[in-house]
């Protein structure tokens, strides 16, 4: 049964983006689900595949539909929520999950080409989804309860060693959502960040190889529930929070971290 709300979710292809795109239309939203699907060369691992994303879409038929698209493309972005306004009749929810893991060294030995991808994939990405999709949410008639959620990272509250430039990065994410509140207020639209731990996600078995670790299990250490988080633990806060039920919470950050940063 579908809800009436609709949803565009970048880095949908797999990982957190992609159990908030089951979770959302599972709950009967209807979601444009939006991923590169393509490697990116100033990353050391390999990114989301087309398949993947036209599986996922396969799960939910009419109700998810997938876009190719490139976050760093603000036009591609722009088409996407035009899509979702032209076969669902609107927008609702705006989901930042795209995002690029690189470093593994000392900040000064990183690359540019490196703090290039974290900043204008997980950074620029971020705001050029705000752009193309928080005008769509305000043509919603008042009163509204559109929501823009962004994944962060418990990599946004704390250092972590030898990831100099994604700790930079996902800062910027926290510091662009909290602006971003600021500039929706009284709009009925909520714009929050979502700051997960280590999830197993294929983007952590890269960070794993940063650190040259046989396994991610490894970072489990690191959290108070004393294993790794699954993607559709953190998802199911996102989508939460994509919900008009959390209409009290705009401009602040929900650690779903497993304790990571307690």
């Amino acid at each position: 049964m579908h809800t009436g709300r609709t949803a565009v979710v970048t880095g949908a292809a797999r990982g957190i983006g992609a159990a908030t795109v089951r979770g959302l239309a599972g709950a009967g939203w209807r979601v444009v689900a939006v991923d590169r699907c393509a490697d990116d060369p100033r990353v050391r691992y390999p990114l989301a595949r087309g398949e993947d994303l036209a599986a996922l879409a396969r799960e939910f038929p009419g109700t998810v539909l997938d876009v190719v698209a490139d976050v760093q493309d603000r036009g591609a972005l722009r088409h996407a929520v035009a899509l979702a306004e032209e076969r669902f009749g609107g927008l609702d929810a705006a989901v930042a999950a795209a995002a690029v893991i690189a470093g593994g060294r000392p900040l000064w030995e990183d690359t540019e080409q490196e703090w290039a991808a974290l900043f204008s994939v997980g950074v620029d990405g971020v705001a050029n989804l705000a752009r193309a999709a928080i005008p769509a949410l305000l043509r919603r008639p008042a009163p509204r309860s559109g929501r823009f959620v962004a994944l962060a990272s418990a990599a946004a509250h704390r250092g972590l060693w030898h990831l100099a430039g994604y700790n930079a990065a996902k800062h910027a994410v926290v510091g662009l959502v909290r602006g971003l509140a600021h500039d929706l207020r009284s709009t009925g639209i909520c714009a929050t960040a979502v700051s997960p731990g280590s999830t197993r996600t294929p983007m952590l078995d890269a960070s794993a190889r940063l650190y040259d670790l046989d396994s991610a299990d490894g970072f489990a250490q690191h959290q108070l529930v004393g294993r790794l988080l699954e993607p559709a633990e953190v998802a199911a806060t996102v989508c939460w929070l994509c919900s008009p039920d959390s209409a009290a919470i705009t401009g602040s950050v929900v650690h779903a971290d497993g304790g990571f940063t307690a």
